[in-house]
């Protein structure tokens, strides 16, 4: 398909302005000139945009269709142009995303000051939800994922690791003693994650451990559980970024540390499939990224 940036760039004016020979005028076209680019981009997209009169011309509704896109188009290239020009401050747009709450507002919400610093024209909405939202339908740019996922036709980016650790209060352990083993946890109180009672941990041998656990609560959100672990009530399973705050301050202990939870999960930045990634999303996923790994190592660098 022969579309260059040019004749994009009149079919946008055109449509502001009414007149295809004004709008040819501020290219430096000639009337004739700029209605042969018109009738060549029609023959291209095997479409009418236009309706002609002598004195308009108005867009028909394939015409409408395809503003948007060029629209898109012409942006996606300027924030390009600008981000290689070293003008950070002209990247622009609004960027929706959503995200679960507790990992929001642990590694995003502290970071948007100084990305909008950064990048004063980006507008960010950001929709707090534990649910999985179709991006596509909603019409969102992206969604932050924590669990493996389905096979999808979503673009995926990974962010970060999300390491999930076993956790009990000193309190707990000195009561029940201590496990050395993954068989063992059938032996004591645990805290499965969304009913999950089967766990599964691979050795430093690279051998699987499977267990089948039980425990008087269960809970499908983490910070309940790194609550419930400290208060005494049993082994919970949560990510390190929900438990490792009371691991550092000694409210919570890691129980088998030398045995890995398996599989191994990944946060996922995901976003609609189809066509480049957009400047602004770009810039974005790539300050979170840098600024989520920054973080994790300086805070959790020795249980990494």
């Amino acid at each position: 398909m022969d579309l260059d940036l040019k004749t994009l760039a009149l079919f946008v004016r055109v449509t502001s302005l009414g007149a295809i020979g004004r709008a040819g005028e501020e290219f430096g076209l000639s009337s004739t000139n700029a209605s042969q680019r018109i009738q060549a981009l029609e023959a291209t997209l095997g479409v009418k945009l236009f309706h002609r009169t002598t004195r308009v011309v108005t867009l028909t509704h394939d015409g409408q269709v395809f503003l948007e896109h060029a629209k898109r188009i012409l942006d996606d290239v300027e924030e390009t142009w600008n981000v290689f020009k070293g003008e950070d401050d002209k990247v622009q747009g609004k960027i929706r995303l959503t995200v679960s709450a507790s990992y929001g507002r642990i590694y995003l919400v502290p970071f948007i000051p100084a990305l909008l610093a950064k990048y004063p024209h980006l507008q960010i909405e950001i929709d707090f939800t534990d649910k999985t939202i179709d991006i596509v339908e909603q019409g969102y740019d992206i969604a932050f994922r924590m669990h493996a996922l389905d096979s999808t036709s979503l673009l995926a980016r990974r962010i970060a690791d999300n390491p999930m650790i076993l956790v009990a209060s000193p309190g707990y352990l000195q009561q029940a003693g201590r496990p050395q083993t993954p068989q063992e946890l059938a032996q004591h109180c645990c805290i499965p994650f969304a009913k999950s009672n089967h766990w599964r941990f691979k050795d430093q041998a690279g051998e699987t451990h499977d267990v089948s656990v039980s425990g008087p609560i269960s809970a499908n959100w983490g910070d309940a559980i790194a609550d419930l672990v400290e208060a005494d009530m049993g082994i919970g399973m949560a990510s390190l970024w929900h438990v490792g705050p009371a691991i550092k301050a000694g409210r919570v202990v890691q129980v088998l540390p030398d045995y890995k939870i398996w599989p191994e999960t990944r946060i996922w930045a995901v976003r609609p499939p189809g066509r480049l990634t957009p400047v602004r999303v770009k810039v974005f996923l790539d300050f979170i990224e840098e600024v989520i790994r920054e973080t994790n190592i300086e805070r959790y660098g020795d249980l990494l």
